[in-house]
């Protein structure tokens, strides 16, 4: 969990809002998204690819359309950028104090594969830093929510169960690498470490990961959106990690016109290796 001085630097004055009075509406979004996305998961979906070549369906589309007439009903005054819904110009991001950031469907690509490994993550952002979490995956159930300065949990039918990151890393290193972004950087890093063990998978199902004390570190050696990682960042922190640049700068929001995250680790009580040595191996 954040210290009262980190947490003070995302509430300007006052006691910050009752963000989690919205948990579980927003779950309640999310999981309607994810039956919309699962019925089109079981039929014979169709493909296109944006100008990035990054494959979308219209399970995506579909889970825009109902978070975001979700979140338009809970909180009509607060702006929302998702991923498929383009990107307003920074002229008007620039003066969001506070706004929902949603990846309607994370893992595209595992969607495509059909191998479970996609969710959907919304996050509520303030002053450049997520305080309210919810990830998703329809087809295998895992479902997490963080609220910032509180808590984080995994649900299992009515049970909310807190979830923390591992308070001392085991030996040998658990590792969660991405299932479709394998790269030479990951293969040094698996090389640096003794006989680590390593777990695949989509998503930003990682961060979970690590957040319920699954894994110790998840890096990401090249670029993602800021949508793929508000939602899972505020589970990590939340549960006692944290997010950080490659610079050991915590990863923030909305503060540029470009919405490209750098590399990042996620990771709980303490990283395998010192920050310049994982900063080497990204080079």
């Amino acid at each position: 969990m954040m210290s009262n001085a980190e947490f003070s630097c995302v509430f300007e004055a006052g006691s910050p809002p009752d963000y989690l009075a919205w948990r579980d509406p927003v779950r309640a979004i999310a999981h309607a998204a994810g039956e919309a996305i699962v019925r089109i998961y079981a039929s014979d979906f169709a493909i296109e690819h944006k100008a990035d070549n990054s494959p979308v369906t219209e399970a995506d589309m579909a889970a825009h359309h109902l978070i975001v007439a979700g979140l338009q009903a809970l909180t009509p005054d607060i702006p929302i950028l998702t991923e498929e819904g383009g990107l307003p110009d920074w002229a008007i991001r620039q003066h969001w104090a506070r706004y929902w950031l949603v990846d309607p469907l994370d893992g595209t690509r595992e969607f495509v594969k059909r191998n479970g490994e996609f969710s959907v993550n919304i996050a509520l952002i303030q002053n450049h830093q997520p305080v309210l979490g919810v990830v998703y995956a329809p087809a295998t159930g895992a479902d997490y929510a963080g609220v910032f300065g509180v808590g984080s949990w995994r649900f299992t039918g009515d049970a909310a169960l807190p979830i923390k990151v591992r308070s001392v890393p085991l030996r040998p290193t658990t590792l969660a690498l991405s299932r479709s972004h394998g790269s030479r950087r990951e293969q040094l890093l698996i090389d640096a470490l003794i006989n680590p063990v390593v777990i695949r998978c989509g998503s930003a199902l990682k961060t979970c990961l690590v957040a319920e004390g699954a894994a110790d570190l998840y890096p990401r050696f090249g670029p993602t959106s800021e949508w793929d990682t508000a939602a899972s960042q505020c589970v990590l922190e939340a549960a006692g990690g944290r997010m950080i640049t490659l610079t050991g700068e915590r990863l923030a929001y909305n503060q540029k016109d470009s919405v490209l995250n750098p590399s990042f680790l996620a990771f709980g009580a303490a990283l395998p290796l010192s920050l310049a040595q994982l900063a080497r191996i990204a080079e």
